[in-house]
C-alpha cells in the first residue's frame, strides 16, 4: 500500500494514535517500514529504527514527512545492548516517552537439518528472541504510568511447522510464548503484549529468499484460501489496530494475519 493510499484511507478518520511514540525496530523495509507509516499516518510519532540499511529508513522518514507525521531513524542491532540504549535514548531525546513498541526487526534462512550450523543459530535466536526480550525491557523502563502496547511480529511459521525451517520456526514459537508470558507479567502494569503473525507477504526479505516468482510463492499461494501473496499493507493496519486503545481489552493473543493459511 502506497503512502497515498494509507493517507486517503485515514484522512477522514480521528487519529487515534495522536500523542503516541512508536519505536518500530527492523523499519528500513517491508513489513517494518509499513507498520511505521501507518502509524504515523494515525498519529504516532514514529521512530524508524534499521540495522544496515540507513537509505531504506531515510526513504520511510521522509515518506512519513511528506504526509505532514513526524518521524526519526536511528541505527541499532536489537542483538546488541548498547544498540538498543541508543534506540530508546534517541526516542527519548526526541519526543520524551514511548507508548508503543513493535518488535518487527528478524532474521530467517531455511535449510534442512543437515545445514544448521551453530552461527545460523545464535545469528537467528540473537535477533529474533534476544533482541525482543531488549528492546522489550528497554521500551517497558520508558512506559508511563498509564502503560502501552507492545506488538511482537511472529510468523505463521510457528503454526504451520514447515520443512527446512526448523531454527526459524523454533524463534517464532519461542515469540509465541514470549507474548503469553510477558502479558501476564505486565498486564498489572496497564501493558499489553501481542503477537501479529504474517502468513506469505511479499518484501525485498522474501524476493531474497528466492520466494517469489516461482514454485515456492504457487505452493504458498495454493495454501492460502483468499488466493494471493500478501503485502505488507495488509499486515500494517492490524498493528496499527492492536496498539490503538480500540484493542485495549486484547492482550496474551496471537493474531494470525494469513489470508487463511
Amino acid at each position: 500500500m502506497s503512502n497515498r493510499t494509507i493517507e486517503d484511507a485515514l484522512k477522514d478518520r480521528p487519529q487515534r494514535l495522536s500523542g503516541k511514540v512508536a519505536v518500530v525496530t527492523g523499519a528500513s523495509k517491508g513489513i517494518g517500514a509499513e507498520i511505521a507509516r501507518r502509524l504515523a499516518a494515525e498519529g504516532a510519532s514514529v521512530v524508524v529504527n534499521y540495522a544496515s540499511d540507513r537509505d531504506g529508513a531515510d526513504k520511510v522518514v521522509a515518506d512519513i514527512a511528506a504526509t505532514g507525521g513526524k518521524a526519526t531513524v536511528v541505527q541499532g542491532n536489537v542483538a546488541r545492548a548498547e544498540d538498543v540504549e541508543r534506540i530508546f535514548a534517541t526516542a527519548a531525546t526526541a519526543y520524551g516517552k514511548v507508548d508503543i513498541l513493535v518488535n518487527n526487526a528478524g532474521v530467517y534462512k531455511f535449510g534442512t537439518i543437515q545445514e544448521v550450523s551453530e552461527s545460523e543459530y545464535r545469528r537467528h535466536f540473537d535477533t529474533n528472541v534476544l533482541g525482543l526480550l531488549l528492546a522489550t525491557k528497554a521500551a517497558v523502563s520508558q512506559f508511563g504510568p498509564e502503560g502501552g502496547s507492545i506488538v511482537n511480529i511472529g510468523s505463521v511459521a510457528s503454526r504451520q511447522t514447515p520443512a527446512g525451517a526448523s531454527i526459524y520456526t523454533a524463534t517464532k514459537g519461542a515469540v509465541d510464548a514470549i507474548t503469553r508470558t510477558l502479558s501476564k507479567e505486565l498486564g498489572t502494569r496497564k501493558i499489553r503484549v501481542n503477537s501479529l503473525n504474517p502468513g506469505g507477504v511479499e518484501t525485498p526479505g522474501t524476493h531474497a529468499a528466492d520466494l517469489i516468482g516461482n514454485e515456492s510463492e504457487k505452493n504458498m499461494i495454493g495454501m492460502t484460501p483468499l488466493g494471493r501473496f500478501g503485502q505488507p499493507g495488509d499486515i500494517a493496519p492490524v498493528a496499527a489496530f492492536l496498539v490503538s486503545d480500540d484493542a485495549r481489552w486484547i492482550t496474551g493473543e496471537t493474531i494470525v494475519v494469513s489470508g487463511g493459511m
